[in-house]
């Protein structure tokens, strides 16, 4: 059995044991705290950690192994990511890759001898406009050159770690929550009997901005029905679809209408408890979403009696994810949360009869939070006045890819994909991919097409190809993401994605057969209906859209000798 590092006892596991607690939700805290102590999860700790929680030390491993960030091996004292998405892949990642590769004498994958660094892959660190993107631990650069890379491995050498970190720019026009008053939503909102709020956000045609488009209004009265002692409201930040950085501007610049929307949703189901799940990327925030949250309790908005009203106590923390993109979806975010491997759930029963520890539980996502703000500050009227009549109100779009002003953008619902390229200086463009890695791939020709959820629907990524791209390059990147990214539970997205990939080098070398093609095509439909999740279901679209949109590029290549 191997050693915990004779700088780490059994006590320091059971100090931070007792800082969070012995039950199975701080399980994955215990881990981060562990790995950011010793740079590994040893077998011994594992053991610790099980014999304090009372659980089976393979239940432990089975956690530490899952996660990104918290995988055993022994890591150096800082771990560089570099962003191995397709917009970083535009913006110049291999060369990047080739500059780190030097400069610290590794491959992807290892660690120097001297422990300081670690060199690793990054499925996503939300920059996609900022490209290429890594992480020094929990610091973040972007626009990073060959020539950057020099000065931040000199920089780290010499310990001026704070030095070397660089300011986040985001482009964006103006956005709407920047109009909104603070606090004038949740006035509204306390004024209103529990069951008008709902109805106000179901007057409003309020759908999920994460992707799903689900109604808001519908899902709050689910929950609110419920008899339960304790409910939650979770706000999902685990933004972690390729080409999707919004709401990482939203958390950074209006954290206080997304907290205000989570009070908002806990007086309408009848929550105590609001906990926002922060991607493991986005750790910098962190700080800066606790001292929102504190201030609002300083300020009578978070805590006991808020508003007055007695017996509305209401609150807030922070959790970290631990680097899963899987997390995303609802169940298996759930499951993190309860100190467990971020697998989705058999359904039903639904989070809003059934979720966090088994309560009947909201899950909404950042942005859809900070727009019920937004809708008790101005009215459903108001709301409504944006957008179609399918598709009400603003969205967010995260712009990325071969266009001159990427960033993040407002635009009301029913935009043309045309008229959004014209606004970020996208002309030219041969495609966009809608959705991140798990939307499509569409072509000019269907430019004409709206982004709303009675046509194109999305949770906001887009990304601009320019006519220099190769489309199989598109989606082997995308699906070498899933493959990585897969949760493995399921078979359709465990081997479906590894085939799918297979079949874009065969395609790419000139020697996948038309009947393989066909194969490959019967294969991805086949994911999209019998995966387990939105992962699983969604991973084979931009395969499937660019195979069939672009015939032509796809089939006609030269034959391997």
């Amino acid at each position: 059995m191997l050693k915990i590092p004779e700088s780490t006892t059994r006590d320091d596991i059971v100090a931070i044991v007792e800082r969070h607690g012995a039950d199975r939700t701080s399980l994955i805290p215990i881990l981060q705290d562990v790995k950011t102590a010793e740079h590994e999860i040893s077998d011994e700790a594992m053991q610790i950690v099980a014999d304090l929680l009372g659980i089976h030390p393979v239940e432990v491993y089975s956690v530490a192994t899952f996660y990104a960030f918290l995988h055993g091996a022994t890591e150096g004292r800082y771990v560089v990511r570099l962003c191995g998405t397709l917009s970083c892949d535009f913006a110049g990642k291999t060369a990047v890759a080739e500059a780190l590769r030097s400069a610290l004498g590794i491959d992807f994958g290892a660690t120097t001898d001297d422990g300081v660094f670690t060199l690793e892959w990054a499925s996503c660190v939300g920059m996609c406009d900022q490209g290429p993107a890594l992480l020094v631990n929990d610091r973040v650069f972007t626009r990073v050159t060959p020539e950057k890379v020099a000065e931040i491995v000199a920089q780290y050498r010499g310990k001026a770690a704070d030095d070397a970190r660089q300011d986040i720019v985001t482009a964006r026009n103006e956005l709407t929550y920047a109009s909104i008053a603070a606090g004038a939503g949740l006035k509204a909102a306390l004024a209103l009997p529990r069951g008008d709020i709902v109805d106000t956000v179901s007057g409003a045609a309020l759908k999920g901005r994460g992707g799903a488009g689900f109604p808001t209004g519908m899902k709050w009265n689910f929950c609110a029905a419920e008899k339960s002692e304790h409910k939650y409201i979770i706000c999902n930040a685990d933004e972690g679809e390729p080409g999707t950085f919004k709401d990482r501007v939203i958390l950074r610049d209006f954290a206080d209408l997304v907290f205000e929307g989570m009070t908002i949703g806990g007086r309408a189901i009848g929550a105590s408890m609001g906990i926002v799940y922060l991607r493991a990327e986005y750790a910098y925030l962190r700080a800066h979403l606790n001292d929102v949250i504190h201030q609002r309790r300083e300020a009578g908005l978070l805590g006991a009696n808020i508003g007055g009203i007695e017996g509305f106590d209401f609150d807030i923390v922070v959790a970290r994810g631990a680097g899963a993109y899987v997390c995303g979806e609802e169940t298996a975010l759930i499951e993190s949360l309860e100190g467990f491997r971020g697998e989705p759930r058999n359904r039903p029963p639904f989070p809003a009869v059934a979720g966090f520890l088994n309560h009947p539980t909201v899950v909404n996502n950042v942005e859809t939070l900070a727009s019920v703000a937004c809708i008790f500050a101005k009215g459903t009227d108001w709301f409504k006045g944006f957008g179609t009549d399918k598709s009400t109100g603003y969205k967010l779009f995260s712009i990325s890819g071969d266009c001159e002003k990427p960033g993040v953008y407002e635009f009301p619902w029913g935009i043309t994909i045309a008229d959004l390229l014209k606004e970020v200086g996208g002309g030219g463009a041969k495609a966009v991919q809608i959705g991140g890695a798990s939307g499509v791939c569409v072509p000019a020709r269907d430019f004409a097409r709206r982004l709303a959820f009675e046509d194109i629907p999305t949770g906001g990524s887009v990304m601009v190809i320019g006519p220099q791209r190769d489309l199989l390059d598109v989606a082997e990147n995308f699906l070498e993401f899933f493959v990585e990214e897969s949760c493995g539970q399921c078979t359709p997205c465990r081997l479906g994605n590894a085939q799918l990939l297979d079949g874009v080098e065969l395609l790419k070398s000139g020697a996948c057969s038309a009947a393989h093609l066909a194969d490959l095509k019967a294969l991805g439909a086949t994911m999209q209906v019998a995966a387990k999740c939105g992962l699983g279901q969604t991973s084979p679209s931009a395969f499937l859209s660019i195979v069939g949109a672009f015939a032509d590029d796809v089939t006609t290549r030269p034959q391997r000798a």
